[in-house]
């Protein structure tokens, strides 16, 4: 379904939050939105690996990575395990790596910057907890919609079709 964020933006200025522009399009589409899963995690990415191999159908998985860039928490591999499993998208607020492969996925993948080192492959961390990151917090369920203008949230669904009608 096609949407705007910034018609969201102006249609539900008053029930969104909006995060701060530090984020950059990855993957091979740049349109995503869906229900929240939180990961936190610094510089390890077996909890990510564990969740891309569940079904996401519906959601976004959100990666709080502490905004390093000194390794990357998504890279080919989990990102077409995420698109098999029908994961909407990737919020990395962290780097990527693998940048030339994750254009090919169909799956939205946005990440604050792009290195060649590969994250530790254990699985320290936390699941489906708030985090907080870009000036929003995000809440496990919390709904975010992401395009190439920006990243919005809010805590419930939003009605696309109206954003539909106006495009």
């Amino acid at each position: 379904m096609e949407f705007s964020t910034s018609l969201l933006c102006d249609m539900y200025a008053d029930m969104i939050d909006v995060a701060e522009p530090l984020f950059v399009s990855y993957g091979g589409i740049s349109q995503f939105y869906g229900s929240v899963t939180t990961v936190k995690c610094f510089e390890h990415n077996g909890l990510i690996r564990q969740l891309v191999a569940e079904d996401g159908s519906g959601k976004v998985l959100l990666i709080d990575g502490g905004g390093s860039t000194r390794r990357a928490l998504v890279d080919a591999e989990i990102a077409e395990t995420a698109a098999q499993n029908n994961w909407e998208g990737i919020i990395v607020y962290g780097a990527v790596r693998d940048v030339d492969e994750l254009e090919e996925v169909e799956i939205g993948i946005q990440a604050v910057a792009s290195i060649p080192v590969g994250a530790e492959d254990d699985d320290t961390g936390e699941v489906n907890i708030p985090v907080n990151f870009a000036s929003v917090t995000f809440l496990p369920d919390d709904y975010v919609y992401a395009d190439s203008t920006g990243i919005i949230l809010s805590p419930e669904p939003l009605d696309l079709d109206e954003i539909e009608e106006a495009l």
